[in-house]
């Protein structure tokens, strides 16, 4: 008897595109960087905007990452973001015991989802991290819809469940990930880091 949910939606995919209103979009940038690793693809930002926009009107789209101030082409990788439709929000890495380096944003991200109430009729969170199941759920209750966009083997269910629609990453993977460069018969300037900034992300 449940199984029929599954397979006949009550509404459409376009009905429910249709009332989105006012869109922002909250990316966890780890998170996202994570779960290209295990598709096998190079996000395409441009692509990736575009996708999570469709269509409505977009408020803000926020990038959340951990930077190494020493990185370069990091740094490069950024100033495009910031130039092509992100708010960049950083924060320094920091070494772990173990000698791994990381930097946790949720409180950011979440902060950002309640402050912004109103502004915004539907959020796109582009994590699956449980910790923001909490905070997406009281802004739901405050009147907003609530998309989650990840990978469904690295998505918390606590952060499905408070959600109004959850897309997988891998159903999407090909309208977002980069096409790949034509081989050119002699060494290109880009495998150096000398073009990396010009480069559509």
């Amino acid at each position: 008897m449940f199984n029929d949910y599954d397979a006949n939606p009550i509404f459409t995919p376009e009905q429910v595109l249709e009332n989105r209103g006012r869109v922002a979009i909250f990316i966890d940038g780890s998170n996202l960087f994570y779960a290209a690793l295990q598709l096998g693809i190079e996000i395409d930002y441009t692509k990736l905007l575009c996708r999570l926009t469709a269509g409505s009107r977009l408020l803000r789209a926020f990038f959340y990452t951990g930077v190494d101030r020493t990185n370069e082409k990091q740094q490069g990788f950024l100033l495009w973001m910031r130039r092509n439709g992100y708010r960049v929000i950083a924060k320094d890495l920091v070494q772990l015991p173990d000698g791994s380096k990381k930097a946790n944003l949720d409180v950011e991200i979440a902060v950002d989802l309640m402050a912004l109430v109103g502004a915004y009729d539907t959020a796109v969170i582009v994590s699956g991290d449980g910790d923001l199941a909490y905070a997406a759920d009281a802004v739901s209750y405050r009147g907003a819809r609530i998309e989650v966009v990840s990978l469904r083997s690295m998505t918390s269910d606590s952060l499905i469940n408070v959600a109004d629609r959850y897309i997988d990453l891998e159903q999407i993977k090909e309208e977002i990930q980069k096409t790949p460069r034509q081989s050119i018969g002699y060494t290109s300037f880009s495998t150096l880091g000398a073009l990396d900034e010009d480069q559509p992300r």
